[in-house]
């Protein structure tokens, strides 16, 4: 049975003070809940103060990128030895912000995936089609693609730590969501294409997001869908009430 993840990317929001204030909120709202897994992303500098305020509860922290290095001259960058140093156990891998502004490739998201297995960070991997390629058909083919090439050249063995994120870019910081039908089979298509790659076996055993304007008010719809694990969640986890109701949904 798939674990339910929250996953709450917080993008270039919230100074360290901010995201400390919200962890004070957060976690008495959520302090019963056993149920599903909660990940807290914030940015870069606020990552040891969120790490520390939330030591003992049920809140895991990941960060929102990385380099697939180990170190060097990368001026401006993070490596995952850094981020497991501190304690995160999480990564944001291949967000279509870090594609669409940052010139990331499906090969460098390889590559990040590769590394964040090697040394025990949980990846959480981004994929999802633009508009344009999804009113012309080309979803499916989008999402075989972005799938495969950041699953490439990875053993079955080590792929159980893997999750995906389904975001169709349309859908990001637009309030415009994906049908939680439209949503469900996307997802359907992303574990058939991990059949292909790595056996059903652990096409049936990952977890896959969802990730596109997710509120309180539509998570329940989304989240009961079976082929859908938990949500990967931008705007409405910057209010520590909102993401607590989409993190405490309760199933029809």
């Amino acid at each position: 049975m798939r674990k339910t993840l929250f996953a709450a990317n917080w993008k270039m929001y919230k100074t360290p003070a901010e995201a400390l204030s919200f962890v004070q909120a957060f976690r008495p709202l959520v302090a019963s809940q056993t149920r599903d897994e909660i990940v807290l992303c914030p940015s870069m500098l606020s990552l040891a103060p969120v790490l520390d305020a939330v030591k003992g509860s049920n809140i895991s922290v990941g960060a929102q990128n990385m380099h697939s290095s180990d170190e060097g001259a990368f001026t401006g960058e993070t490596s995952p030895i850094m981020l497991k140093a501190i304690g995160c156990t999480h990564v944001l891998i291949g967000h279509s912000e870090r594609r669409q502004y940052f010139n990331e490739t499906d090969d460098s998201v390889n590559l990040k995936l590769k590394s964040a297995l090697a040394h025990g960070i949980v990846p959480i991997v981004c994929v999802g089609e633009l508009l344009a390629e999804r009113e012309t058909g080309h979803t499916s083919e989008v999402l075989h693609r972005q799938v495969g090439n950041a699953l490439a050249g990875i053993a079955p063995e080590h792929t159980a730590p893997i999750v995906i994120a389904y975001e169709p870019v349309w859908a990001i910081g637009t309030g415009k969501t994906a049908t939680p039908e439209l949503a469900a089979d996307a997802h359907l298509t992303i574990r058939t294409t991990v059949a292909g790659i790595l056996g059903r076996d652990i096409a049936d055993k990952m977890r896959i997001l969802y990730g596109g304007s997710v509120k309180p008010d539509n998570a329940a719809s989304l989240l009961n869908q079976p082929e859908i694990d938990g949500a990967l969640v931008g705007g409405a986890s910057l209010d520590p009430a909102s993401f607590a109701k989409i993190v405490n949904y309760t199933s029809f």
